[in-house]
């Protein structure tokens, strides 16, 4: 990246970090179990709601319980259940429809983040009926209030349910775009262990990487708080403590609440501090390929960890110390070194891999150019790139032939 490029990066970024203050940012009120929503319903006299969620959470009963309780507290719940991995567009208006048919007054987002992100931008469109769904994307484009949105995550690792970010597929184009903006932050996040039980071990690995992935790229970047860095210290801390022992034993209903609070705590580290390239080359494949956006998160991160170099070694240096993996005493280097091993080494104790297997070296340089897009000037990280020095990660993890 030329000078001024990264004096415009750099001063874009500058600007943001000094209105963090003064910007509406938000927690979302916390429920411990989804025992508590149909109360909540009632509180607000909300008696049609649309529950949105993906085939497989519904298939597996996993919306039942939360179903037959608001049947019997007298709530009409309207389902939506065709969110796809990626969800698009489409996904979204399908959506938009079933609200608006029913008169329904608020919405669910309930599962992984995908779930939770069609249910935001479901009710973005909602509140912005004659505005496309692609014209929202980037910063600040809703600026409207939304309908009451509840997150239920099943997964442990999105964050969704505490940030302001949805992100989608345009179902014609197939490009992945973020939509930021505060009013899609959720007004409440139900943090129940209970739905995440019947998580299979590989997804409760890659969706718990993707919480490791946010709350490091928050800390190490440079528009960080104290209320960002304590946030992400503490989700660190945590998914070592924890996510091996969710991934072992998927009963642990004590490790599998550590997990929902971390990967709670590492959305909003994010959403004030922003992510970095591991996020913007990650989107590019889940829009490209349809790669689950946790898998790849995982086999991108210790690349790009090690690509910033020197700039991000005292950062990393102090999660490896909240994670208990090294002592003050060990160099910054050491330290970052540390970090860097211990995420190589969770990989392969939960049988995450190195490929990704999809890429297609034509693609690449399109590729890049998306990410760049997306990460440039916004996400604050430790060392600048440009589209051709992007490449590189998409090297590092593509599938070579014999």
């Amino acid at each position: 990246m030329n000078i001024p490029e990264k004096i415009y990066c750099r001063t874009f970024q500058a600007v943001l970090h000094t209105a963090l203050p003064v910007l509406p940012y938000r927690k979302p009120k916390l429920l411990d179990s989804i025992n508590e929503v149909p109360y909540l319903f009632r509180k607000k006299d909300i008696d049609r709601v649309l529950l949105i969620t993906d085939p497989s959470i519904r298939k597996l009963g996993i919306t039942r319980p939360l179903e037959d309780m608001l049947e019997k507290s007298g709530i009409t719940c309207m389902v939506y259940d065709k969110t796809v991995a990626n969800p698009t567009s489409n996904n979204v208006e399908a959506a938009r429809q079933l609200f608006l048919k029913y008169h329904c007054q608020a919405i669910i987002g309930f599962g992984g983040g995908s779930s939770i992100d069609c249910a935001k931008a479901t009710g973005a469109r909602i509140a912005k009926p004659r505005q496309k769904l692609s014209h929202m994307k980037g910063i600040l484009k809703v600026h409207k209030k939304l309908p009451l949105l509840v997150a239920i995550p099943t997964t442990a690792g999105t964050g969704s349910e505490a940030t302001l970010a949805a992100v989608i597929v345009d179902s014609e184009t197939r490009h992945k775009y973020p939509i930021n903006d505060f009013p899609l932050i959720p007004h409440y996040a139900v943090l129940d262990p209970e739905v995440t039980r019947s998580l299979p071990p590989h997804v409760t690995a890659t969706t718990g990487m993707d919480a490791l992935t946010h709350a490091i790229e928050a800390y190490i970047g440079h528009s960080t708080t104290a209320e960002t860095r304590a946030d992400a210290t503490e989700a660190v801390r945590l998914i070592f403590a924890n996510l091996d022992r969710a991934c072992r034993n998927g009963d642990d209903m004590k490790a599998r609440r550590n997990m929902l609070h971390a990967a709670y705590l590492a959305g909003s580290a994010f959403s004030k501090s922003y992510v970095g390239y591991v996020h913007a080359v990650a989107h590019s494949l889940g829009g490209k390929y349809n790669v689950p956006h946790g898998l790849a998160n995982a086999v991108l991160l210790p690349h790009v960890l090690e690509a910033y170099g020197e700039a991000a070694h005292e950062k990393l240096a102090e999660l490896a110390i909240a994670a208990g993996l090294v002592s003050r005493a060990e160099s910054a280097k050491d330290g970052a070194e540390a970090m860097i091993h211990a995420i190589q080494e969770m990989k392969l104790r939960l049988d995450i891999p190195d490929v990704i297997p999809e890429i297609q070296e034509k693609d690449i340089p399109a590729l890049a150019r998306i990410a760049a897009k997306e990460a440039n000037p916004l996400y604050p990280v430790p060392v600048l790139m440009n589209a051709s020095q992007l490449e590189q990660f998409y090297y590092d993890v593509m599938e070579v032939s014999a």
